[in-house]
């Protein structure tokens, strides 16, 4: 062994700060009170980009995409909802829900307790997953997915809910929904340890497209000239949304492995090649069916690839990533475009914005494909040894595992779409002993003038008040001197009527009165 081989020693776990500052480490990566040894500052570091990646999906993402995608009179309504959504979600997230989705409670198999994460030695504690992170950063990341939940949920219901009870829904779906779907899947639930959901497949997407379909039948139909024509207000700006959406679901998945390693890295590259493929399938739909390259049909194509791959995206290969884009860009399609049209069902729910097809139909679809085709070697660099069966085509000559992990997935799926569905409709009829679900029939001819006492621009059109009857405003002199020359008028009159002068001019008149005097 030579001279500097022997120098070269690494240090064990229970090395002090000073053994570490002893070893030739740089400055910047030796422990200290500030970065204990358990944290990873490479880690961290990437935690908190991606959940700021995935936070701006929904502030300005969303705002953006709803506010542009809907007719002009209700485009700061339905951004407003998204952006009052963030803000109560993160409150309602901190103070108790992210205890009842992650928390531990007495063997329950649906729910935690419901417990604040405030304090300093909790926030500042090592998570109790097994990564190298402090439990802000996953407190603040779990946040940002429940809040896309909920406003993902609100594109069923643009254009017509009242926005009070919108104020009141957010917080209970959080709590009595949302929650409960993250504890069974993600926490320590009866579902825990069974369903492949890798990034929200089922927890999100499949939450939010049942509960948005759902509340939309209990708030009832848009205004029946908005539900005939309903435009976009602003498409170049859905398309500043979309941009945000997309980009930013390289921390939606990236994020989701807490840690900046090989899974991560194939998780990013599986996201955008499943999204490129599902958007130019959708398009390639658009073309071959209507004729026409449609805008709005490509973003909805952009969505459900997004939504497919959540499911399986650091678990799959990327030939599988592509395959899940070209059903994504192709299932949903149909669902929304054919089948929607001619079913008595789905045209009886008036669904904003589509959210079940794009989310619910999409979310189930790969939770399903995942279940297909999720390899052993990445399950288990993701969750550790045998904790997942493997997907049902890497099954080898044991195909039980695989396909006992298929009957999970379609479990899983039952138990999400059912639980929302019951939960969002006893919320919804509850709100509705408070207040009125869907906005005055008045107010719903107008739009955002009469339930903000706002516009979003400053241009007259559809879904404005009626402005007042504009009178012709004449400066103060000029009425005065109107009048004076009416009254010399009529004096001049009589006088000419006293000396019997008849026919008399105008002109004539002036002159008498200069002549006058």
């Amino acid at each position: 062994m030579s001279k500097i081989s022997k120098k070269r020693k690494f240090p064990s776990l229970f090395m002090s700060f000073e053994g570490y500052q002893s070893w030739s480490l740089p400055s910047g990566l030796v422990p200290d009170e500030a970065s204990p040894e358990w944290l990873s500052k490479g880690d961290n570091a990437w935690e908190l980009t991606a959940t700021s990646f995935v936070g701006l999906q929904s502030v300005p993402g969303l705002v953006m995409l709803y506010g542009s995608m809907v007719k002009k009179k209700w485009a700061v309504n339905s951004a407003f909802m998204a952006l009052y959504a963030f803000a109560a979600a993160l409150l309602c997230w901190v103070l108790w829900a992210h205890q009842m989705s992650f928390g531990y409670y007495k063997n329950s198999p649906l729910v935690g307790k419901p417990v604040n994460s405030l304090s300093n030695v909790f926030l500042l504690g090592p998570t109790h997953v097994h990564s190298m992170l402090p439990n802000a950063d996953y407190v603040f990341y779990q946040f940002a997915f429940a809040a896309i939940t909920v406003i993902l949920l609100a594109g069923s219901l643009l254009g017509r809910m009242n926005f009070y009870a919108w104020m009141i829904f957010v917080p209970l779906w959080l709590t009595f929904s949302y929650s409960v779907a993250a504890f069974t899947i993600w926490g320590y639930g009866f579902l825990q340890h069974k369903i492949i959901d890798y990034a929200g497949g089922y927890v999100i997407h499949l939450s939010s497209g049942v509960a948005g379909f759902t509340a939309a039948y209990w708030v009832g139909p848009r205004h029946s000239h908005d539900r005939q024509h309903f435009p976009p207000n602003n498409i170049i700006q859905i398309l500043g949304g979309a941009g945000f959406l997309w980009l930013g679901w390289t921390g939606f998945n990236g994020g989701s492995p807490l840690s900046a390693g090989l899974v991560t890295s194939l998780a990013v590259i599986n996201t955008h090649i499943c999204t490129a493929t599902s958007l130019l399938v959708w398009l390639a739909l658009d073309m071959v069916v209507y004729k026409k390259s449609s805008v709005i049909g490509a973003v909805q194509g952009m969505i459900t690839g997004l939504v497919c791959i959540t499911p399986g995206a650091g678990l799959v290969d990327p030939w599988a990533a592509a395959l899940m884009g070209v059903m994504s860009g192709s299932i949903p399609w149909y669902t929304m475009m054919i089948l929607h049209r001619k079913s008595a069902f789905f045209q009886s729910v008036d669904d904003t914005l589509g959210v079940f097809h794009t989310h619910a139909v999409a979310g189930v679809l790969g939770g399903l494909l995942s279940g297909l085709f999720a390899k052993p070697k990445l399950l288990n660099l993701m969750y550790g040894n045998d904790v997942y069966g493997p997907g049902l085509l890497h099954s080898g000559g044991h195909i039980h595992p695989g396909l006992k992990q298929m009957a999970y997935q379609f479990v899983g799926a039952i138990f999400i779409a059912a639980w929302n569905a019951v939960v969002t409709s006893i919320i919804c009829l509850v709100i509705s002993r408070i207040v009125n679900l869907r906005t005055d029939e008045e107010d719903l001819e107008v739009g955002d003038d009469a339930v903000h006492g706002e516009e979003a621009y400053a241009l007259w059109g559809d879904g404005e008040r009626m402005p007042k009857p504009r009178r012709l405003c004449i400066p103060l002199i000029c009425r005065r001197l109107i009048n004076l020359r009416l009254m010399l008028h009529a004096v001049l009159l009589d006088y000419c009527d006293f000396r019997n002068i008849y026919y008399i001019s105008h002109d004539h008149c002036y002159m008498l009165i200069l002549i006058y005097w």
